[in-house]
């Protein structure tokens, strides 16, 4: 029997909120379609945003969004997407599909999503294809409260009042779409462009660097080091693919339990991954001022059958679902340094919360996922300790049948989140908690009798949470954890 104990006298770091951060880019239907319809679609919408899509991003807390990308960020022009829809001008989006784009949903619109969703602002700019003058006039157009003529075209543009950013991106992804560079040569385009990035007193968003991926380090070495401007983080991403390559990466459903193992497997490496990165930080900055923030992460399977490969649309499951959690209980763990994720991508892209056709639309697994941890939003780590978590072995793949998270809410609450990697054998744990008389839990559990149960347009509620709740014997505090789920319950 696996035995967590929790201690709840040494509060550890503040769990940031925008760790459940999510991402739009203008990619595929994850902006037209999923979210923006225009004010004239038959689709029920609040002025132009769909309002099921909208209301379902409300109650799971959306704390941040970042935007416009992505790689499309490194060939965006912002001066595109502001003023009169009918004449902004057509430019063919080349990383996603070679479609038409029209420019309707722009800086403007970005922030009506946000203040819709009553959530936070995440801008990357253009270091690709740009200049520094370009990404400090759009900085200047978004916050600026003077009366220069880039903030008088905003007001002109139908906006009086300056937005605030919470995090500005310089480029993304440098070592790779972003434009093929060396760090030492990013280094320096960070320091150009920043250097002319300028705000009013008081309106300063945190400014991201871009990191690397995967198991490199290099990135985080260099920037920590060269980089001499005003930089709050260093950017790092990290994909699950279910066999760990590029060229075949995996189906969405259908699978068997080897690919149920593999992935799982491979997304648990993001914790080997963070821990080398904070490594390097610790040498290069003890003190703690860089944030290590995993702004793009998640599942990502091969394209599905009849659809544009371009678009990255793919079916959500179960599976993906405990890919989030294990993700959450990792990113907590890491707290002091990782403060701030995007999950890849918001709406109809890659592991998404929403999926829509026209005017129909279906929550993943994911998206439950997302809404049963967000008590976890700004609350204080607590260490535990797993004893006896078991083993799960499928193949040649050995992980841990049990992962683990706790911290104290906002509320003051204790929540504690399991996820049971194996697919096939409930798991009963022990809980016990110093400095506090647990006398019962009560949450939510989310599991389904097939690894690739996933909710279909027809059938929206196949797999959504059931409340659960157990009480302790004589102050002992048992959970019977079914095969491949995630529970969430806060103890009292």
């Amino acid at each position: 029997m696996t035995r967590i104990e929790i201690d709840s006298t040494r509060p550890g770091a503040t769990i940031n909120r925008d760790i459940y951060g999510q991402f739009a880019e203008h990619l595929g239907r994850g902006i037209y379609g999923g979210i923006w319809v225009g004010e004239d679609s038959d689709i029920d919408n609040i002025r132009g945003f769909r309002t099921d899509v909208i209301e379902a991003l409300r109650d799971i807390e959306v704390p941040l969004v970042r935007w416009p990308g992505g790689c499309f960020a490194d060939e965006y022009r912002w001066r595109d997407g502001i003023g009169p829809r009918d004449e902004r001008p057509v430019r063919v989006n080349t990383h996603w599909g070679g479609v038409a784009e029209d420019n309707a949903f722009g800086t403007h619109e970005f922030f009506e999503l946000v203040e819709l969703l009553d959530t936070e602002a995440y801008v990357n700019g253009n270091l690709g294809t740009g200049n520094p003058r370009e990404m400090a006039e759009w900085l200047e157009y978004m916050t600026g409260d003077s009366e220069s003529a880039v903030v008088e075209e905003r007001r002109k543009n139908g906006r009086e009042e300056p937005w605030e950013i919470a995090y500005f991106g310089i480029g993304n992804e440098a070592w790779g779409c972003g434009g093929h560079m060396r760090p030492e040569y990013y280094s320096d385009l960070y320091n150009h462009f920043a250097t002319f990035l300028k705000t009013p007193p008081g309106s300063e968003p945190k400014f991201v660097a871009s990191g690397g991926h995967t198991d490199d380090t290099e990135w985080t070495d260099v920037l920590s080091r060269n980089i001499q401007r005003q930089m709050d983080g260093i950017s790092f991403h990290f994909y699950t693919l279910p066999t760990g390559e590029w060229d075949d990466k995996g189906e969405s459903t259908g699978f068997g339990e080897d690919q149920w193992a593999s992935t799982l497997w491979q997304t648990l490496r993001m914790d080997e991954f963070i821990r080398a990165n904070k490594k390097v930080l610790e040498k290069n900055d003890p003190e703690n001022e860089i944030g290590f923030y995993v702004d793009e992460w998640g599942t990502w399977y091969n394209p599905e059958e009849g659809r544009e490969p371009g678009f990255l649309y793919q079916q959500n499951t179960l599976r993906d679902a405990l890919v989030a959690a294990l993700n959450f209980n990792i990113f907590h763990r890491h707290a002091d340094r990782v403060r701030m994720t995007n999950i890849a991508q918001m709406v109809n892209v890659l592991q998404a919360m929403i999926l829509t056709d026209e005017e129909k639309m279906a929550l993943t697994p994911t998206y439950h996922t997302y809404g049963m941890y967000k008590v976890f939003q700004d609350a204080t780590s607590l260490p535990l300790e797993i004893a006896n978590p078991g083993s799960y072995r499928s193949g040649d793949r050995t992980i841990p049948s049990v992962s683990a998270s706790a911290a104290r809410g906002e509320d003051g609450e204790l929540y504690l989140s399991l996820v049971n990697l194996d697919p096939q054998a409930a798991q009963q744990v022990t809980v016990d908690v110093k400095g506090m008389e647990i006398t019962e839990a009560r949450g939510q559990l989310l599991t389904a009798d097939a690894m690739d149960a996933h909710n279909t347009f027809e059938n929206p509620g196949s797999v959504k949470p059931a409340d659960y709740s157990a009480s302790a014997d004589s102050g002992n505090l048992t959970l019977d954890i079914p095969a491949k789920s995630v529970l969430v319950v806060g103890l009292e």
